[in-house]
């Protein structure tokens, strides 16, 4: 994925540039959003991460579908450096706790000084202020606190943590992505750029808003693992199979719900209608002993032919293989290992997993011609990641 290549096809953000200032998690992965959107991406890393630990390397995909130089931000040639890259560029990206990139010298009005239309997207835990601003967390804190931790368990037991989707990716890399394009677009109106400061304590926060909704009205029980979505439901339930998979039951529409029962060749007088709550945890018990009956790939194949939003649960590893993400091309192997693709889908423009272009393409692309880049790198203010 490296070197010399074909121009992939345009995405909707070709011609757009866009500075990365490397971080971890959330702001990576925004930036490979964007970059797999069109977007020209130039990841600039820390010395120490410049070698063998690059976007091309294994365990790193979310670096792909951009270059990556390494630059000593200590360094006074290296901030004049960014600061003729961000004269160029449309966006610059930082994942810092507030105030380093100003202690850097590359805080947002610094680089407007060079490039008023920029739009700086900022991703942190917590915020640009408050409190808790100048505090470490992990993706686990920021969601605890927004509330949207502890609905997530079943009845009896701790919260369980979702992995680090929630905070990190979901509140916060696509909160950013969608913060940076909104921006792009009022600068064109304005001819002025702005702060994007997205916070994983925000965007946590966000995706609970129906969750929020479903409170005020009354239809959600301050007890974990009683409601609808939660697993108090059998019919919005994970069962175990007669092999120790497991199958996802989401049949909350009366229709579904007898499409399930129809598959599980029970009947409602047997078990009970959806709307008798009383009846749930029996009703638990015995689709939870029908589901053991069969192994995890035969109740596939029992609801291949049933519209009961019923579906195998996969591991990550299984997911390329099912049908349906093989008609879509869901998962793509650019590089001959298999990955998801790039998201979402544009009928004109694609998005695509991008090859890298080698670092003085790259900056060929923000106006550094190759004498240039080779003076830089001889004088050690960059290297090439």
């Amino acid at each position: 994925m490296t070197g010399r290549h074909e121009d992939p096809p345009p995405g909707p953000l070709q011609g757009y540039r866009v500075l990365e200032l490397a971080g971890l998690g959330p702001a990576p992965y925004a930036c490979m959003l964007l970059a797999e959107a069109g977007a020209d991406v130039l990841r600039l890393e820390r010395p120490e991460r410049s070698r063998g630990r690059g976007p091309g390397v294994p365990g790193d995909l979310l670096g792909r579908s951009r270059a990556s130089v390494a630059l000593d931000l200590k360094r006074p040639e290296a901030v004049e450096l960014v600061l003729d890259l961000v004269a160029r560029s449309d966006v610059l990206v930082e994942g810092f706790r507030p105030g380093v990139a100003e202690r850097l010298g590359l805080g947002p009005e610094d680089c407007w000084a060079r490039n008023a239309r920029l739009v700086y997207g900022r991703m942190t835990g917590w915020g640009q202020e408050g409190p808790l601003a100048g505090r470490a967390g992990h993706d686990i804190d920021y969601i605890a606190l927004a509330g949207a931790l502890w609905p997530i368990g079943r009845a009896g037991d701790a919260p369980v943590p979702p992995l680090n989707l929630v905070g990190d990716f979901g509140g916060g890399g696509m909160l950013l992505a969608f913060g940076v394009v909104a921006a792009l677009l009022e600068a064109q109106r304005s001819g002025t750029g702005q702060v994007v400061d997205a916070a994983m304590v925000d965007g946590a926060a966000s995706l609970t808003t129906m969750l929020h909704g479903m409170w005020l009205e009354g239809a959600w029980t301050p007890s974990r693992g009683a409601n609808l979505l939660d697993s108090g439901a059998p019919f919005y339930e994970v069962y175990e199979t007669a092999d120790g998979g497991y199958v996802a039951v989401g049949a909350l529409e009366p229709q579904f719900y007898a499409a399930l029962l129809e598959g599980l060749g029970v009947t409602e007088a047997e078990v009970g209608s959806q709307s008798e709550r009383e009846r749930w945890p029996e009703m638990k018990e015995r689709f939870a002993a029908i589901f053991r009956t069969r192994t995890r790939d035969e109740w596939a194949e029992v609801f291949s032919g049933l519209d009961a939003c019923v579906a195998p649960v996969l591991a990550p590893w299984e997911a390329a293989d099912h049908p349906h993400n093989r008609a879509r091309a869901t998962f793509v192997s650019p590089d001959g290992r298999s990955q998801p693709g790039a998201v979402p889908r544009f009928s004109r423009t694609p998005a695509s997993v991008r090859p890298v272009p080698s670092a003085a393409e790259a900056l060929a692309r923000f106006g550094v011609s190759q004498e240039t880049f080779e003076d830089l790198v001889r004088s050690g203010v960059l290297a090439a990641g």
